[in-house]
């Protein structure tokens, strides 16, 4: 009895895994112009070992065009010109981690979440002259490093120091690349970043690097796309079958955990 009691249970799954694929909208083999940095590991990084572009957002974007019935483009673009080359509709859709925010919906449009995050002070291994954000506020000669326009900007001006987006100890670089070496060098003390980033970069970068504190803030990452394009609503179906079918779980501990960049 309980052999049946099983396989009906599995059969149910199955069908209702169908069921959820069948229902995906077909986009008949229409091509999806993708783009992100490549500079924010896991997420999206040009693999050491290979030399080819990885990560947990190709992945995932790669699977939902699997699903649409769709070609996914790639294409590779700076983070401060992103949003507006979306916008002006060179790209489909974009990915850089980016927060959901209010002030972005103006200008983009959203997908539902598919991750959500927390920021994170990262700093060089050997640090010990902070243990938390209050105590790197208390240190006027300690600097943060940052991205102007990203969340971990935001955060730092306002969880961390106080409040002021001029304030000189927040020093902006071009690229999270540029931000990351000028941790490592020296030049910053800290690098504001979620916490599944984190562990991309401390995995790359082997007792260099740890976190330090509690989380300064939680975030939600979505795909943007031009406002009002036909693209939000199927990425969102194929958003939800890969929650439903666990293989957004499975993307993080591929990303998260298992890999070394090493």
């Amino acid at each position: 009895m309980k052999r049946i009691v099983v396989a009906s249970v599995a059969v149910l799954i199955a069908l209702s895994a169908f069921g959820q694929a069948k229902a995906l909208p077909d986009l008949k083999g229409r091509t999806i112009r993708a783009v992100t940095e490549n500079a924010l590991t896991p997420l999206n990084f040009v693999d050491p070992k290979t030399g080819k572009a990885a990560g947990w957002e190709y992945d995932a974007v790669n699977e939902i065009g699997k699903r649409l019935n769709a070609k996914i483009s790639w294409n590779i673009s700076s983070w401060d010109t992103m949003i507006q080359a979306v916008r002006d509709g060179r790209y489909d859709v974009a990915m850089d981690g980016f927060s959901i925010t209010n002030d972005r919906k103006k200008h983009v449009a959203f997908s539902d979440p598919y991750m959500v995050s927390q920021q994170f002070m990262l700093v060089r291994g050997d640090e010990t002259r902070f243990r938390n954000a209050a105590e790197f506020e208390a240190n006027p000669k300690l600097l943060i490093g940052s991205q102007a326009g990203t969340t971990s900007f935001s955060v730092g001006v306002y969880n961390v120091l106080d409040g002021k987006e001029d304030n000189p100890r927040i020093r902006v670089f071009q690229t999270f690349g540029a931000t990351l070496q000028a941790l490592l060098a020296g030049d910053v003390d800290t690098v504001l970043m979620d916490a599944s980033s984190s562990r991309g970069c401390i995995g790359a970068n082997p007792d260099k690097l740890k976190i330090v504190g509690d989380a300064l803030g939680t975030d939600s990452y979505g795909f943007i796309f031009k406002l009002g394009s036909d693209l939000v609503a199927p990425f969102n179906a194929a958003i939800a079958s890969l929650k439903a079918d666990g293989t957004l779980d499975t993307l993080t501990n591929k990303w998260f955990y298992e890999y070394n960049a090493k």
